[in-house]
């Protein structure tokens, strides 16, 4: 007895025919198979006879997916399959798309602007979940001038990776250099000559601004306004009241009033010769020296070569309680308050040390710093 390729012998292999008349055995054949085969994740098989013997059985994948390992298996007469089970492997990357590329103006008085966006979405064939990296500045931050490149990255679960990018462009609009005025400077707020930007004129020692004190730069990328100048301080001397005299110097120079009781007297001496020695490094001070000498009726009163009235002397002896009766010094501050007194003569490292330290503000300290050489 024997079977067909595929069948397998249930019974006797040999069968006699008795003497009574009967077979000494029976013997049928079965249909050999092999185990199911267990489906694969992502992927199906398809096969030609089921699992029969000799059936092969071919395994595909989902779109986005690819075999690894063999792509069919055989059931063999030993009703085992052949190979190994392959598996399904994503191969299909993310798709992201980024939003596009974007122009932002920076506001008045700025030199960066905050630009936002919405983070891109990213989908896959095989997850539902990704993780989505920025690599760049993250929206709803200030960004600078310039142009920024923003990136995105996203990986699956099978490291398979996508990306996708844009541009950030902050544009600050600008004004062209403002010139400084000729014995003066300017202070500039934000970056000097943005849109918003505000440039106050200042004048050196012994001048005056003469027009606008500040320019500011426009959307139309002008300056507002028409250029200031420094002029030479004009000092009116001959002035019948103290309040007019004031007046001339408030917020623009210091005054050191000198007071002695005549010309011959030794302090005095000592002290108009250093006075003369530091007269650049009072100026740059903005320092403006006022002699009162004498009593009446000889008494004089003077700011260098020009003589003030009588009125004006009275006043600024009365107002601040200067004594004819011996040597003092007297400085008064930009707001013509008493800030300090001196009975006895001071060196000019003394009384510029005493100016740079408490009567200065920090701005003001710069500009000395960086004029210090002038005077040498």
């Amino acid at each position: 007895m024997r079977c067909d390729r595929g069948y397998r012998l249930l019974g006797k292999s040999l069968i006699h025919c008795l003497a009574s008349r009967r077979w000494s055995g029976t013997a049928y054949c079965r249909k050999m198979r092999c185990n199911v085969l267990h489906l694969i994740p992502h992927g199906r098989y398809t096969c030609t006879q089921g699992f029969m013997v000799d059936s092969r059985c071919t395994f595909t994948c989902d779109p986005g997916y690819r075999i690894e390992g063999e792509h069919s298996r055989t059931c063999q007469r030993s009703r085992s399959w052949s190979g190994v089970q392959p598996d399904c492997e994503d191969t299909d990357p993310p798709k992201i798309k980024c939003p596009p590329s974007r122009l932002k103006v920076a506001e008045p008085g700025k030199i960066t602007a905050m630009v936002t966006w919405d983070p891109p979405a990213a989908t896959d064939t095989a997850d539902e979940s990704l993780n989505v990296i920025l690599v760049g500045q993250k929206p709803g931050t200030d960004f600078k001038e310039g142009a920024s490149i923003i990136l995105y990255k996203v990986y699956d679960q099978a490291r398979n990776k996508a990306a996708c990018k844009f541009i950030v462009r902050v544009e600050v609009r600008r004004c062209p250099d403002l010139p400084a005025p000729l014995h003066g400077y300017l202070t500039c707020t934000s970056d000097g000559n943005n849109y918003g930007a505000t440039c106050e004129y200042h004048c050196d020692g012994g001048y005056e601004r003469r027009g606008v004190s500040s320019r500011v730069c426009q959307f139309n990328r002008s300056w507002a306004g028409t250029p200031a100048e420094c002029v030479p301080m004009e000092i009116k001397s001959d002035v019948k009241t103290l309040s007019a005299l004031l007046d001339q110097f408030y917020e623009k120079r210091r005054l050191l009033i000198i007071s002695a009781p005549n010309i011959s007297d030794p302090d005095y001496q000592m002290q108009n010769i250093m006075i003369q020695k530091s007269e650049c490094g009072l100026d740059l001070r903005h320092v403006t020296v006022i002699e009162l000498l004498g009593s009446p009726p000889r008494e004089t009163g003077r700011i260098k070569e020009s003589l003030l009235s009588s009125e004006a002397i009275e006043g600024l002896r009365q107002v601040f309680r200067i004594s004819r009766f011996y040597f003092s010094m007297l400085l008064l501050d930009e707001l013509g308050l008493d800030r300090e007194r001196f009975i006895t003569p001071m060196a000019s490292g003394e009384l510029f040390s005493y100016i740079d330290s408490f009567l200065l503000d920090e701005e003001q300290r710069e500009r000395l710093e960086l004029h210090r050489d002038f005077c040498d």
